[in-house]
C-alpha cells in the first residue's frame, strides 16, 4: 500500500479522537500534491490528548519482515500502528518513531520489533506479528502537551 496521491484515497481513512473517552482532540487526514497528511490538535482538556488515523488493508504476502514509511513530520513522536484479528478481537501491534521539524526521512521498521498493545497496555504474550495477518495500518499522536500536530506521509509500503 502506497498510493496516497489520488485524492479519494483520503476516504478509505477513519479518525479515532480522544473524544471516544470525553477528550476534545481534533485530527483529520488530508490527501494532496501527491502526500496524505494527518493533522489537527492535541487537547488535554477532560483527560484528552491523543489523536488516531487508520485504513483497513489488502491481504500481505506472507512472509514480509518490514514496513517503511517516507515521512515529514513536526518534531513530534507518532506510532505506526498495524492492527490484526486474533480470535475476533482486533489486537494493534505499535512501534513509535520521532520526527524532525520539517525534515523528510524514510524510516524501514522490522515487524517483529512491534510491540503489541491494547488501549494503550502492552501484551507481553501476545504472537509475533506476521505481515499476512495485518487488516489495518495507521498512525497515532500522543502528547502529554496541547498544540497543534503534522505528519505528512508521501509512501508506506511492506
Amino acid at each position: 500500500m502506497n498510493n496516497f496521491v489520488e485524492q479519494h484515497s483520503a476516504y478509505l481513512w477513519h479518525i479515532t479522537n480522544d473524544g471516544v473517552m470525553g477528550g476534545k482532540s481534533q485530527g483529520r487526514f488530508l490527501v494532496e500534491q501527491g502526500k496524505a497528511t494527518f493533522t489537527g490538535n492535541i487537547s488535554l482538556d477532560n483527560n484528552g490528548g491523543f489523536s488516531s488515523a487508520f485504513r483497513t488493508i489488502e491481504t500481505q504476502a506472507k512472509g514480509l519482515e518490514t514496513v517503511t514509511i517516507d515521512m515529514q513530520g513536526d518534531g513530534l513522536t507518532y506510532q505506526l500502528r498495524l492492527a490484526v484479528n486474533l480470535d475476533g478481537y482486533r489486537l494493534s501491534y505499535k512501534h513509535e518513531f520521532k520526527t524532525v521539524a520539517g525534515q523528510r526521512d524514510t524510516l524501514t521498521f522490522t515487524l517483529a520489533d512491534f510491540q503489541a498493545s491494547f488501549r494503550g497496555r502492552h501484551i507481553d504474550n501476545a504472537p509475533t506479528l506476521k505481515s499476512e495477518n495485518i487488516r489495518e495500518v495507521g498512525f497515532l499522536v500522543t502528547n502529554k502537551v496541547a498544540g497543534e500536530f503534522s505528519l505528512s506521509i508521501f509512501s508506506l509500503h511492506f
